[in-house]
């Protein structure tokens, strides 16, 4: 993935297969970086319960709500408070009771397993940072 700057504030993000996504500081309507974590969080848990229950019906809605506090204390801004919130709904027939029967379980093993971003969020990884190729000092 790299990202280059396309105006102040404007940023394109290119991943290895040739998708963009274009985001920014919050100016306009494109999605900021706190955004495109609670996306993320939210598409990753999507994709794994979607592919779970959708082995049993399709859903009639399919929607989750992603939410957290942006806050700012010794430790530097930041997020606390990540929540998901899934709203899906299924028919009322045998397919859709089947899929009923496996959503909690699903969620469940998103957010204790499968979902590489919400595991990575939750475990804590530590983030290297380089100028140039250059790695930075750890100790400033």
């Amino acid at each position: 993935m790299s990202l280059v700057r396309v105006g102040k504030g404007r940023y394109r993000a290119t991943n290895a297969r040739g998708g963009t996504l274009e985001l920014g500081s919050g100016e306009d309507l494109n999605f900021t970086p706190v955004e495109l974590l609670l996306t993320a969080l939210a598409g990753c848990g999507a994709i794994d319960v979607d592919l779970i229950t959708s082995k049993r019906a399709d859903p009639l809605t399919f929607e989750v709500l992603a939410a957290g506090d942006k806050i700012r204390d010794a430790q530097g801004n930041r997020m606390t408070g990540l929540r998901l919130d899934f709203r899906v709904e299924f028919a009322e027939d045998e397919a859709g009771l089947a899929a009923e029967a496996v959503l909690r379980r699903s969620v469940r093993q998103s957010h204790d397993r499968l979902c590489t971003v919400s595991r990575t969020v939750q475990v804590g990884t530590p983030v290297s940072v380089a100028v140039r190729g250059e790695p930075l000092d750890p100790t400033g």
